[in-house]
């Protein structure tokens, strides 16, 4: 009787190991390298694979210049319709991944649109997205609530800003 019930308990632990072990992808845009950095750190922290999102046309200074109205960033994020084209770059199907940690800074109070774009290319209908972000003065918090709108059949993880965060921050808040 021991051991069968030494055998259950063995069966029960590697099932629930196995269902803990998560496929975990970490993709991000970054137009500066803040974004990038915490990604690394993500990734590290979930043994997740690293996936950067790159818009076709790379972003310049000038570009990203938010004080010019007819800067690319400032009129896309002005035109909700804007969905800058990126490489088409994801190394497995998106369907092998079941928790993606999604990355990006924070513009004019929302996710850049390229981030809709990458949205848009993938189905994360029903997989669980978990955002991040980096800003120089604003929250996550309107970026998630815009996201959870327009994309619905996410299920939608707890975000955070992760401004100047340290490897235990970040693996303190992936455990959660």
């Amino acid at each position: 009787m021991k051991r069968i019930t030494l055998l259950f308990t063995v069966i029960a632990m590697t099932c629930a190991a196995a269902m803990a072990q998560s496929k975990v992808l970490v993709a991000y845009f970054s137009a500066t390298g803040n974004t990038e950095r915490v990604a690394h750190l993500v990734a590290e922290s979930t043994g997740g694979t690293l996936l950067e999102i790159i818009p076709e046309a790379p972003y310049s200074g000038n570009d990203l210049d938010w004080h010019n109205d007819l800067s690319r960033s400032s009129v896309e994020m002005n035109d909700t319709k804007a969905r800058p084209a990126i490489v088409n770059n994801l190394p497995d199907s998106v369907a092998s991944y079941d928790v993606i940690y999604l990355g990006y800074p924070i513009w004019w109070n929302q996710a850049p649109r390229v981030i809709n774009t990458f949205l848009e290319t993938y189905d994360l209908s029903g997989k669980t997205v978990i955002p991040f972000a980096t800003s120089g003065g604003s929250s996550i918090s309107n970026s998630i609530k815009e996201l959870q709108k327009a994309y619905p059949n996410i299920k939608w993880g707890n975000g955070k800003l992760l401004n100047r965060a340290t490897i235990k921050e970040i693996k303190t808040w992936t455990k959660q």
